[in-house]
């Protein structure tokens, strides 16, 4: 339990303090780039669904027995970003620099599989029932 929880309240804080300053990187991030960002509108709502899930780890991690099947979706949204970059890298479109950058989402998959799997142990032998039934 206490993997878990370490696990994803790192997660969750090392998401916030990553992901803030793109807040404020929008036309920074435009100008260091070949083309400027177009659509305004993808790039603050992946902010927004980021920030989310940050906050959905810090949740997770407040008490992993109780909030286990939010784990799924985490490693859904860590495996899906690190592949979705992996495929964007293949085709060209993206620098291998871009894709390192999913490395450290990559590592916090596995270690939520980790976790996921050893609260399984911990939900089995607890006498509390699943706060989802």
């Amino acid at each position: 339990m206490k993997f878990a929880r370490r696990v994803f309240l790192g997660a969750g804080v090392w998401g916030i303090v990553i992901m803030t300053p793109m807040y404020f990187l929008f036309d920074a991030i435009g100008r260091a780039n070949s083309s400027p960002i177009t659509y305004p509108q993808f790039y603050y709502g992946f902010l927004a669904v980021t920030m989310a899930w940050q906050i959905a780890f810090l949740v997770i991690g407040s008490d992993p027995l109780r909030f286990r099947p939010l784990m799924i979706p985490g490693m859904v949204e860590k495996f899906l970003f690190v592949l979705s970059m992996a495929v964007l890298y293949v085709q060209g479109r993206i620098t291998l620099s871009d894709v390192l950058v999913t490395s450290t989402d990559l590592v916090l998959g596995i270690l939520f599989v980790i976790a996921f799997v050893k609260t399984s142990a911990a939900a089995a032998s607890s006498d509390r029932a699943p706060a989802w039934r």
